[in-house]
């Protein structure tokens, strides 16, 4: 099911981040000082900062943020397109930002995830059932979906680029059980019990040992983007996450960055331009040798 297009350059983004940990942690920093400025702002500046880190680390990548650019023809949830430079092939790469807890996966525009799962039950154990569903055209935009998420953990001054593994999912499901509104699956003892606050059901996805794995929510008509589609959570399926960055990094939070994008703003393009060599040399001078 994985891109494996995606798959080769995750093992290229790993394997920088290994070697050069201090870029990672560097470009990482400061992105999340951006949540000095505003709770939202990292999220769209993730995307441009993850981009320019591929342009200028990456010797056998390119990349080019598309977030804003193609938001009315985008054929996937794409916000910045990698080109291979060997193979010239094109990977478009969904970034998320998240807090270390629940992360959708798949918006399923369509509404057919929940749909399809309904037809086989409230209880599917079969491999044979559980293999046709997600090989099913209902879940096939998984497939061309290579979402990327930065996950934080604001309090620790935490990070970690943990991709999905749609692969594993598919390998380790065991079980997908119903769980209707004010219910929730309890993975201690294995069963679904009564809990308040769910407005709508969901299928959860479970391993032969019971560990959660993901969940589709309801996609019916009364449901919001927040309430359809394929979520996991975090915190309670690391197992089933790659980890680009080769686990929990610490950041430190960039004053001086938010100093620069204070003067930026009010600044002329001419000292844009003067800013942006003195910058690049600086990009220049961390990483002047063998990239990854």
């Amino acid at each position: 099911m994985i891109n494996t297009d995606f798959k080769k350059f995750q093992d290229s983004f790993k394997l920088l981040a290994r070697k050069r940990p201090d870029l990672i942690i560097n470009s990482l920093s400061n992105i999340f000082t951006m949540r000095l400025i505003g709770n939202k702002t990292h999220g769209d500046l993730a995307e441009i900062g993850i981009a320019e880190f591929i342009q200028q680390f990456m010797y056998n990548y390119k990349s080019k943020h598309v977030g804003k650019e193609l938001f009315r023809a985008k054929e996937h949830e794409e916000d910045i397109i990698v080109i291979d430079e060997l193979s010239k092939a094109k990977i478009p790469i969904s970034l998320k930002a998240y807090g270390d807890g629940p992360l959708q996966l798949s918006t399923d525009k369509q509404a057919q995830m929940f749909p399809k799962l309904l037809k086989f039950g409230k209880e599917i154990n079969s491999k044979r059932d559980i293999k046709n569903i997600l090989n099913s055209e209902a879940f096939a935009a998984l497939a061309e979906t290579n979402v990327m998420p930065l996950i934080y953990r604001e309090s620790l001054l935490q990070c970690n680029i943990m991709v999905f593994d749609f692969d594993k999912m598919l390998r380790n499901t065991d079980r997908i059980i119903f769980v209707d509104k004010n219910k929730r699956y309890d993975a201690e003892n294995g069963k679904v019990i009564s809990a308040k606050g769910r407005l709508h059901p969901i299928y959860v996805f479970i391993d032969a040992k019971g560990n959660y794995i993901c969940e589709v929510r309801y996609g019916g008509g009364s449901a919001n983007a927040l309430q359809r589609g394929l979520w996991t959570h975090t915190q309670h399926a690391y197992a089933i996450f790659n980890s680009l960055t080769n686990g929990w990094i610490s950041y430190k939070h960039n004053q001086a960055l938010v100093s620069l994008f204070r003067l930026a703003l009010n600044a002329t393009p001419k000292g844009h331009k003067q800013a942006n060599k003195i910058l690049q040399s600086d990009i220049d001078s961390l990483f002047s040798k063998t990239s990854i």
